[in-house]
């Protein structure tokens, strides 16, 4: 189990993001004394750190910093904040993500996930959420979730997009794909493959992630994680 210091000053939102992390089997902790992080954190010993930038006393960025003095803790900020400067800033002070509130709670659930996994070499098969193009893919529930809205797939569109996601930025044949699915005992021939994928872009399109899964003619499909070409 890891344990996540949660420094939030808002107590209705803190409860909020404690109870879902609760959920995930996250232990969470919270700050009793907003003059005295630095002491707590260290007797919490967290493996990651949720910050707000307003707080009372002092604000997350004098917090990360203080934190950052002592250890490489991942650190990861929320904030209602929209400054492109409070962005820059806090990965300055070495923050590893910043979340802007309000957030969809799988996204930031896929971030702390990924952001565990590379610091703790954690790897876990049985994780369903994972992160594309900023976007929480959720292999279980067959949903993606972008700041833009969530969108339902079929099984097949989900099991598409998963081979597709597996291999990003790398072109995945038709053959592929169609032997992925005949590997998960389902029937899908050429044309019934061809009507998943336009199905697919279509719903992605309607949380502005269409562009991002590309036809390379005469090779196959590539799941695009950055610009698009």
């Amino acid at each position: 189990m890891f344990t996540i210091l949660l420094i939030e000053d808002d107590q209705t939102l803190f409860q909020e993001i404690k109870d879902r992390l609760t959920q995930w089997s996250y232990e969470v902790h919270g700050i009793r004394d907003f003059s005295q992080v630095l002491q707590e954190y260290t007797a919490i010993k967290p493996d990651l750190v949720l910050i707000d930038i307003q707080l009372p006393k002092y604000d997350g960025f004098h917090w990360c910093r203080m934190i950052r003095s002592h250890s490489n803790v991942p650190i990861i900020f929320l904030s209602s904040r929209d400054h492109p400067t409070d962005m820059v800033m806090s990965m300055q002070l070495g923050a590893d993500d910043y979340v802007q509130k309000p957030f969809h709670f799988d996204v930031l659930i896929a971030k702390i996930q990924a952001i565990l996994r590379r610091v703790y070499n954690y790897s876990n098969d049985a994780v369903a959420l994972k992160t594309w193009c900023g976007a929480a893919v959720d292999y279980e529930k067959n949903t993606v979730t972008a700041e833009t809205g969530t969108v339902e797939l079929t099984k097949n569109e989900i099991l598409i997009l998963k081979q597709l996601i597996e291999h990003k930025n790398k072109v995945v044949s038709r053959e592929q794909l169609i032997r992925s699915l005949w590997d998960d005992e389902r029937f899908v021939s050429d044309n019934t493959l061809t009507v998943n994928l336009n199905r697919l872009r279509k719903k992605l399109d309607e949380i502005d992630l269409g562009q991002y899964i590309e036809t390379k003619v005469g090779l196959g499909y590539m799941a695009v994680e950055g610009v698009p070409s």
